[in-house]
């Protein structure tokens, strides 16, 4: 009878415990969880693709330049060889000649212009000690010291001296000392002036026409005997020193 009853109150409990729901209810195949029945109800399908060719669209390209060009990028080609055109324009039109493998550089050759006096193999292969010996006894028999002499005296045939006459004078530029009575002053002194190369040969000339005393292609307008900007003091400097 006692047995009877605890199970009777047993069973009243678990009447009174709240149901669990079925989280696979309703599950094609039970186990798999919610939303994953199937990799193809969970993955969607890709869209259809069309082969018709859009407006517009450029063709692809085709692999035959970059066969062409030997793989290289055909910009890059262009770019070169555009270059190679500039390099042979400035090469007096001639084609530039580049290194590679099928142009080495040229053998090195031997130069009979360029001694090779420092080279022990190659002295030692032409000469010995006796006629090493021989030939600096030739060299001391041929050697000569030149006594040195006086300078010959200047005769005055090819013209006058502008040293000699820059040491005889004293005056500085621009000291009057020559009447001149000509015409055009500076300005056709600047222009008969710009037909000798140099102010020396300005005053050489300008010495042999006369001067200082005559003025006869209009040289020296100021009267200072100087023709032009000829300028007697660098003279004067080195003799002094």
């Amino acid at each position: 009878m006692r047995f009877y009853l605890i199970a009777a109150a047993l069973g009243a409990l678990a009447a009174c415990q709240p149901s669990v729901p079925d989280s696979a209810a309703g599950v094609g195949s039970p186990g798999r969880g919610v939303g994953f029945d199937s990799y193809a109800q969970s993955v969607p399908a890709a869209p259809a693709v069309s082969s018709q060719t859009l407006d517009g669209a450029a063709a692809p390209a085709s692999a035959a330049p970059a066969a062409a060009t030997g793989g290289f990028d055909p910009d890059l080609v262009a770019a070169s060889l555009a270059e190679d055109e500039r390099a042979a324009a400035a090469n007096s039109g001639r084609e530039v000649v580049n290194a590679s493998p099928s142009n080495p550089a040229p053998a090195p050759v031997s130069n009979p212009g360029i001694s090779d006096e420092n080279d022990f193999d190659a002295v030692a292969s032409r000469q010995t000690i006796a006629s090493d010996k021989a030939r600096l006894a030739q060299n001391a028999a041929q050697y000569e010291v030149v006594q040195p002499t006086e300078l010959p005296a200047r005769d005055g045939s090819a013209g006058p001296n502008v040293v000699q006459y820059a040491l005889q004078t004293k005056h500085e530029r621009g000291t009057k000392v020559y009447t001149r009575l000509g015409f055009g002053g500076q300005s056709k002194m600047a222009r008969n002036c710009a037909k000798y190369p140099n102010d020396d040969d300005a005053q050489i000339d300008f010495l042999s026409s006369g001067g200082p005393s005559r003025d006869r292609k209009g040289l020296d307008p100021d009267g200072d005997g100087f023709a032009c900007n000829w300028d007697p003091s660098p003279f004067r400097r080195a003799a002094q020193n």
